[in-house]
């Protein structure tokens, strides 16, 4: 049955950006985000209109007394599928998608005319890849078939790229087997992993590039990435993300001895924590000293105070180094007018977290082998 054009132009506006921005929104959760257009069922015939449910003829696509697109929500499902196509650089079968959309709306609506010159622009879209395909072909000549192959393998040419990330791994890994043997080497290189990855995630939650972490083996590991103009405060949250990470590490292996009595995750829990702890003293490239950035002279003071009072409490050497090198940091000139609560407060959580860990759990006195 033909689609009769209604009386009067829709006054509900749903354009082509919004139908793509509905579509972007909704394609990590929306079961109806479909791939090609003959894959999406038609609607039902719709009797009653979706917004002042005015009785609606067959055919009829758009509301004649409220102006609405009947089929709306069919639209949406098609332009989600076409934004998905286009995502994937198919521009053809976009074009197609696109023009499915046609069939329900009126031929002189806004919307119709946006899809048409939406459609237009794929078009061109289409011509250019195809152009520069040819192109490529005539250059590469006989090798063109295989790049475009290759090119297709996405996931070998991730693993090839993160390669650095599993060479670093494996040679962190291999050197403290060698050490202490394969069981502990693994635990303690899984450990640090996981307070990398705490740096590694709490940059990509703020929308920032980051690579995978970077052993160095006998050394340790470190996430590069990229900033500009970045508070104190937010590079202080990234910084203290790996220690907070690691004490969950430290909290799963104590976990795990309890449940086993198995003397090796006492030792990685052991471990695990002091290292963490280690890497809050304030100097050269350790954690700490990228947070003491958002701390003023009297929060650096604080911490100085604290240091001393958790090792006169808990007998743990760390501290005095922690309280020499927030000493140094008092009277460098990078202190901050403005103190960065947050910070301070995530600072000492963590000193006396670590501190009573340790306090707590023995020391395996050993490494296991």
């Amino acid at each position: 049955m033909g689609h009769p054009v209604p009386r009067r132009v829709p006054k509900r506006k749903i354009s082509v950006e919004h139908i793509l921005e509905t579509a972007t929104n909704s394609s990590s959760t929306s079961p109806e985000i479909l791939p090609a257009a003959e894959t999406i069922p038609p609607p039902e015939q719709i009797y009653s209109c979706p917004s002042c449910q005015h009785y609606i003829n067959d055919g009829v696509l758009a509301c004649p007394d409220c102006g609405t697109l009947v089929y709306a929500a069919h639209l949406n499902r098609i332009g989600a599928a076409a934004a998905q196509a286009e995502s994937e650089g198919k521009f053809a079968e976009a074009h197609q998608i696109w023009n499915s959309a046609l069939a329900w709306l009126p031929p002189d609506a806004a919307q119709a005319e946006q899809i048409r010159t939406h459609m237009a622009t794929l078009i061109g879209r289409q011509s250019a890849v195809q152009d520069r395909q040819a192109k490529w072909k005539k250059r590469l000549g006989p090798l063109f078939p295989i790049v475009v192959a290759a090119a297709k393998f996405k996931s070998v040419l991730f693993v090839l790229f993160k390669m650095k990330f599993l060479l670093g791994f494996l040679g962190y890994f291999g050197l403290y087997w060698a050490l202490f043997g394969w069981k502990f080497a693994l635990g303690f290189t899984i450990s640090i992993l996981i307070h990398e990855l705490g740096h590694y995630v709490a940059i990509r939650r703020r929308g920032l590039k980051a690579d995978l972490p970077m052993f160095l083996p006998g050394l340790g590991a470190y996430v590069r990435w990229f900033h500009q103009g970045m508070r104190l405060d937010q590079l202080a949250a990234i910084a203290l993300a790996g220690p907070l990470w690691g004490l969950g590490a430290a909290l799963a292996c104590l976990g795990l001895f309890f449940a086993t009595h198995n003397p090796l995750f006492q030792a990685l829990a052991y471990t695990g924590a002091w290292i963490n702890l280690l890497n809050l003293i304030p100097v050269l490239g350790l954690d700490g000293a990228q947070a003491t950035y958002a701390l003023n002279k009297l929060g650096r003071g604080l911490i100085l105070a604290s240091c001393l009072v958790l090792f006169a409490l808990m007998r743990e050497g760390v501290f005095l180094f922690l309280a020499a090198g927030m000493g140094w940091r008092m009277f460098t000139n990078d202190a901050p007018e403005e103190n960065s609560v947050g910070t301070l407060a995530g600072y000492l959580a963590l000193l006396i977290a670590l501190g009573a860990f340790l306090y707590f759990v023995p020391d395996p006195g050993h490494m296991a082998r």
